[in-house]
């Protein structure tokens, strides 16, 4: 493995992470009575817009999965198409079991469907940044075994616990505490941030304590 690669995954995923710190200090600068309990739908936005353009922008800048064929105009164009569907695809997918957990079916629509692009901009939009609309390379990359390179590891850990982190999120909202951030999806949407954050920065550790044993076969 080489430190050089380790250090572009690194630089990468702490550039994610400072855009969603500049989603919660530059509209609390810039926009009167901004609060990410207050105004969270504005926030769910800001951050989904903010967390999306960089990381198209890096895959962009980095090209970690390199593809030595030429493609002409009209596949790209396919090819970005099928992103698009795949991700609005997945906010539907991820509505619909954000409700089979629990979450209102009627009510509060807009909130289940903006925490559900959320989730999907930090899970979805990555695995198409990095390994296209391929459902059996997803399949692949999140088997036992399956990544072929530092990346496919970060995004196992990253998208495992950006899951995680939105599923604890909901713990508290049962509670009868009173307090602002137990609406609905305040909870869970910062849970999954915080796990989405928490991935970025464990993903490189771990890749570095586990360097030895980590061995990459194309497949």
């Amino acid at each position: 493995m080489k430190d050089k690669e380790l250090k572009r995954l690194l630089s990468a995923n702490v550039s994610s992470i400072a855009s969603v710190i500049v989603t919660i200090v530059i509209p609390y600068l810039l926009v009167e009575n901004f609060s990410i309990y207050g105004t969270h739908l504005t926030w769910l936005c800001i951050c989904s817009a903010a967390v999306g353009a960089v990381t198209i922008i890096l895959h962009i800048i980095l090209k970690p999965n390199p593809s030595n064929r030429r493609s002409s105009l009209a596949h790209k164009v396919a090819r970005f198409l099928r992103c698009c569907v795949y991700f609005c695809m997945s906010c539907i997918f991820y509505h619909g079991i954000i409700v089979l957990y629990g979450a209102p079916l009627m009510e509060s629509v807009l909130e289940t469907f903006l925490f559900a692009v959320l989730l999907s901009t930090f899970t979805t939009l990555h695995c198409l940044c990095l390994l296209g609309p391929n459902i059996q390379v997803w399949l692949r990359v999140f088997s036992k075994n399956g990544a072929t390179s530092i990346w496919d590891n970060s995004l196992q850990i990253t998208t495992l616990c950006s899951v995680v982190g939105a599923w604890f999120g909901a713990f508290p909202i049962p509670l009868d505490w009173d307090r602002p951030w137990q609406v609905w999806p305040i909870s869970c949407s910062l849970g999954a941030t915080f796990g989405y954050m928490a991935g970025l920065l464990l993903a490189p550790l771990w890749i570095y304590w586990n360097r030895k044993q980590l061995t990459y076969k194309s497949r």
